[in-house]
């Protein structure tokens, strides 16, 4: 029987192996090509090169029309700064409401915001450019970051709802014994315990904004107000074609690194976070 289960588990985690390798292939490929030559990305098609250099990194950190890339990533990293800010603030005091407060027509408006899950972007996408056009606001993060302050992604609303109906309410009515409102309930009761429900949240709209691409490469008109992900379309010509491999890679590796680091930093917060928002719905 021990032999029996060891070749078992020895081929599941052989298997597991395979299959991670598999995944990871892409970005160690990409990772390894940032640092050969040019002309030598698709003649060594390897994971082990023959000649390395850093002349990528070099040349592609120089950016696009005058501006380096590491304004690309302080800009990068103030919009998704904000965009948190904006999240935690809105989707949280709306999944308290949610979660906690009673109100007229509580359940009609949760499923109308449950509702807007299931509504692609895509349909919206001429009249928000219009509106946002109207505004001025082309050109600028705001069409980015201010729908944010309105708690219109439903999906950490409802995350938060989750994890506040999970709470005992004895809290609420202790705190209301010792002189709480609704007000001090929210912040000395429900955030701090409500801790990584929160770290999930801003992880994820970190890594939504990082990655979004559609959204800047539509309403950033500027070089100067180009972040990573809208720079990086940078290195493909008018025609379609790539004219610099080498820092295409190099800049995508260095994409790759903000997000890793928050997400291996925070991922016992994130993890708890996911495992708790479903234990009561």
């Amino acid at each position: 029987m021990k032999s029996k289960t060891f070749f078992r588990l020895t081929l599941t985690h052989a298997f597991i192996a395979i299959l991670g390798f598999a995944m990871l292939y892409p970005v160690i490929w990409m990772i390894v090509s940032s640092f050969k030559p040019n002309n030598m990305i698709f003649s060594d098609t390897g994971i082990i090169p023959k000649a390395l250099t850093i002349e990528n990194y070099i040349s592609g950190w120089k950016g696009y029309s005058g501006v380096s890339f590491a304004k690309f990533f302080l800009n990068s990293l103030l919009m998704c700064a904000a965009a948190i800010a904006a999240n935690l603030f809105s989707c949280s005091t709306a999944a308290y409401a949610f979660g906690r407060l009673k109100f007229a027509g509580k359940g009609f408006w949760f499923a109308i915001m449950m509702t807007t899950l299931m509504l692609p972007a895509h349909v919206t996408l001429v009249p928000r450019y219009i509106m946002f056009n109207g505004f001025g606001w082309v050109g600028t993060y705001l069409p980015i970051i201010a729908p944010k302050f309105l708690a219109t992604d439903a999906f950490f609303v409802f995350l938060l709802v989750q994890f506040i109906r999970s709470l005992p309410r004895d809290l609420d009515e202790a705190a209301i014994i010792d002189g709480c409102g609704l007000a001090g309930i929210f912040v000395r009761i429900i955030i701090p315990l409500a801790k990584p429900a929160l770290v999930t949240t801003a992880l994820f709209t970190f890594l939504w904004t990082w990655d979004d691409f559609f959204n800047q490469l539509l309403y950033l008109t500027s070089p100067a107000t180009f972040t990573v992900s809208r720079a990086l379309r940078t290195f493909i010509g008018d025609s379609g074609a790539v004219s610099n491999w080498g820092g295409a890679m190099a800049m995508s590796t260095l994409a790759m690194v903000p997000s890793f680091i928050l997400f291996f930093s925070l991922q016992k917060y994130f993890v708890q976070g996911i495992a708790t928002s479903g234990i009561k719905g």
